[in-house]
């Protein structure tokens, strides 16, 4: 069942919201976004809800993710003043790492469309979708080495904003030429440096200072309601 599930996962978290996503840009461009940012959120959470199995923890899982987008989005908010400094790859990163993979990609995808609420929706939703639970996703697959060395959490910090500038490059490339060309794209990651840059370094920064107190509190949560079991994410 696990190797179901597993399987599962991948087939929707990393191929078909992809393709989703960037089939989406090519054919429909910017009249269906919300349609597409619709798909990606229900494809988002299908893993998960095929974990809880009707269990009665269910519910309590359900309110600490829904805690975490929520701090997740305010957190953009909060920060709205400094377009590098973010705390949502950080929450994201630390949701996978202590609740499981299927939970960091759900706590980055649907941060990201909440919070566009407040900062605009449109046709770059679905790619923060995407990047945010992509990095969720990495972060709960290394999830036992990135909780025991602050090292490897800091470097993934710093892959992390490379990686997230990196996937929306291809958006602003898609956008800006109606297909997708590498010398634009190539161009575009140059320009983009010093704030990826700038986003790497915040994410280091507020992981080592969220990761062990959030970190605690939601291993406690763990051990006290029996919820987020390893053997089941």
């Amino acid at each position: 069942m696990r190797k179901k599930k597993n399987g599962m996962t991948i087939c929707i978290l990393l191929l078909l919201i992809p393709l989703i996503v960037v089939g989406g840009a090519f054919v429909f461009r910017e009249k269906y976004y919300a349609w597409i940012s619709l798909c990606v959120c229900i494809l988002s959470c299908l893993p998960l809800f095929y974990c809880f199995e009707r269990r009665e923890s269910s519910s309590k899982e359900l309110t600490i993710l829904a805690v975490l987008i929520a701090l997740s989005s305010l957190g953009r908010f909060v920060f709205a003043w400094l377009p590098g400094l973010k705390p949502v790859t950080a929450i994201t990163v630390i949701a996978a790492i202590w609740l499981g993979k299927e939970a960091g990609f759900v706590v980055g995808a649907l941060s990201a469309v909440i919070s566009n609420f407040y900062f605009g929706q449109g046709p770059w939703t679905p790619f923060q979708m995407f990047s945010w639970g992509f990095l969720g996703f990495l972060a709960g697959v290394f999830r036992k080495p990135l909780q025991k060395s602050k090292v490897l959490l800091c470097l993934f910090g710093v892959f992390a904003g490379i990686l997230y500038s990196s996937i929306m490059d291809i958006w602003t490339t898609l956008w800006a030429d109606g297909g997708f060309r590498l010398s634009r794209y190539l161009a575009m990651a140059a320009t983009a440096l010093p704030v990826t840059a700038e986003y790497a370094v915040s994410n280091v920064v507020f992981l080592l200072l969220l990761s062990k107190p959030v970190g605690e509190k939601l291993e406690r949560l763990k051990k006290k309601y029996g919820i987020f079991a390893t053997d089941r994410l």
